[in-house]
């Protein structure tokens, strides 16, 4: 059974505070509560409600909404709050019966070119995943629904999901514009009907969760915890609006060769080689001198 673990987000009213869980908890369904009447199809809902400080109950995706009145602030009670969420769901605590009103909010998909051509990206109006995950058959999609169903469209090469859109390798025995509409539609009515993007125990089964992540960042030496810091706060953010992804593999200190691995839009791209040349390896040189010569990638 995979554990749930409830983090603490602020939002810019500071009356809502977030409570964002580690995998979904409705299926891609948006419910509001505004009184402990209303929240009888929620238990978890009604459960918060019994605390004299909350307004209203707000349960989306990965996350659980909170306005407070304003008998308290939030930093008196949220680590509390975050505790009692986390204990009810590992409990097994019903988050909404199956009867609940959604409140209804259209998907929308909008299809996007890469700076790959045979990458197309689909970005989603709504959090469809808590982790990035890349498949590159059907056999490695077993994890992953909605990309084994991808699979089954014949110029589907491999399939890269991330927060809020899914990146698309095509083969060349097609063009986009012959089958972008397909697809868009068919990722919109997939999200739109609730079904499993990812199964809940892909991030623990292919080790993505945050806990995973934290402890292999820890173990490694104070030169490749300081790329993969620089690669997150400047290249990761670039690199995931061409729908792609990069992510570090390993630093040896003799040569001072840097290796990372291009995922999505960004593998096999014709442009991603001058991007690393160019720009990663020229980065990493200036902000860390002495320690990189090379950055060498593979692709995902």
């Amino acid at each position: 059974m995979n554990t749930f673990k409830v983090s603490v987000k602020e939002t810019t009213n500071n009356a809502i505070i977030k409570f964002e869980v580690n995998q979904f908890i409705t299926q891609h369904q948006s419910f509001e509560f505004n009184n402990i009447d209303d929240a009888k199809t929620s238990p978890l809902a009604q459960q918060l409600f019994y605390l004299p400080f909350v307004k209203k109950v707000y349960i989306s995706g990965n996350f659980i909404a909170v306005e407070r009145f304003n008998i308290v602030e939030w930093s008196d009670v949220q680590d509390e709050v975050a505790e009692q969420i986390e204990a009810y769901l590992n409990d097994g605590g019903i988050v909404v019966e199956k009867t609940a009103e959604t409140k209804k909010t259209a998907v929308t998909v909008y299809a996007e070119s890469t700076p790959n051509p045979s990458v197309m990206k689909f970005v989603a109006n709504k959090k469809i995943v808590t982790s990035l995950f890349e498949f590159t058959s059907i056999d490695d999609a077993k994890l992953s629904p909605l990309a084994t169903e991808l699979f089954h469209f014949p110029f589907v090469k491999s399939v890269f999901i991330d927060e809020n859109y899914v990146s698309i390798t095509k083969y060349d025995i097609t063009e986009w514009q012959d089958i972008t509409i397909e697809i868009r539609e068919f990722i919109r009515s997939y999200i739109e009907d609730g079904k499993d993007i990812v199964l809940p125990e892909a991030a623990e089964s292919l080790k993505k969760t945050d806990t995973h992540k934290d402890s292999h960042f820890e173990g490694l030496d104070d030169t490749s915890k300081e790329i993969i810091n620089i690669l997150e706060e400047y290249v990761k953010p670039a690199v995931a609006s061409d729908g792609g992804n990069i992510q570090f593999i390993s630093y040896d200190a003799d040569t001072k060769n840097v290796s990372v691995m291009l995922q999505g839009a960004c593998s096999g791209c014709p442009s991603s080689t001058y991007t690393l040349k160019s720009g990663i390896e020229n980065m990493l040189k200036e902000m860390l001198p002495g320690k990189v010569e090379m950055v060498e990638a593979i692709n995902g």
